[in-house]
């Protein structure tokens, strides 16, 4: 389908309408100003200081320093609304997203992922330690564990009577030292 405006004709009113959009806001900045300075004009009223003593300046300076202070605790509690009322409005949009069910959640899935890629994406090229347990583990036959252990059936009041005091550490500390020496 053609449009039924020419191309020229559509450039036309689009500069049209951009110049009285520019107008306008122009005619809007003025009035602002002017609005500005009618309500200044309103709130302040004109100082005068001249032939005032040295007291009465002080007075002034005193009266002026707690206008100040007055508007500063307005300017701030209208700050501090205004910061609650921004969150409140983001809160009631995000309810406002959720009732609409506009996003659906999907349906959560269990997905197997190995330490190494775990961590990898968390942190990502860094990683370069393997996390390959069991290729660390040392194999052990049953049958060695067995035959190292020579089982001792006897008198355990015997055993803890010889392995007190400070013979019984050497000897455990001997003992110890022994298998490995050979």
């Amino acid at each position: 389908r053609k449009s039924k405006i020419t191309a020229s004709r559509k450039l036309l009113l689009k500069s049209l309408m951009l110049a009285k959009a520019k107008e306008e806001w122009e005619q809007e900045i003025v009035d602002k100003q002017a609005e500005k300075e009618r309500y200044l004009s309103e709130r302040i009223t004109p100082l005068h200081t001249s032939g005032l003593s040295l007291s009465q300046l002080q007075d002034l300076c005193r009266e002026l320093h707690e206008k100040v202070e007055i508007v500063d605790e307005e300017r701030y509690d209208i700050e501090a609304k205004c910061n609650h009322n921004t969150r409140e409005i983001k809160d009631l949009k995000i309810k406002v997203l959720d009732l609409r069910g506009k996003f659906k959640r999907p349906p959560l899935r269990r997905v197997r992922v190995s330490a190494d890629a775990m961590l990898r994406a968390l942190l990502g090229s860094k990683h370069k330690v393997s996390m390959d347990l069991r290729a660390n583990l040392k194999s052990v036959k049953k049958e060695d564990t067995e035959k190292e252990r020579p089982v001792e059936v006897g008198d355990w009041r015997k055993n803890v009577e010889a392995m007190s005091g400070m013979e019984g550490r050497k000897k455990m500390f001997d003992a110890a030292k022994s298998p490995t020496g050979q």
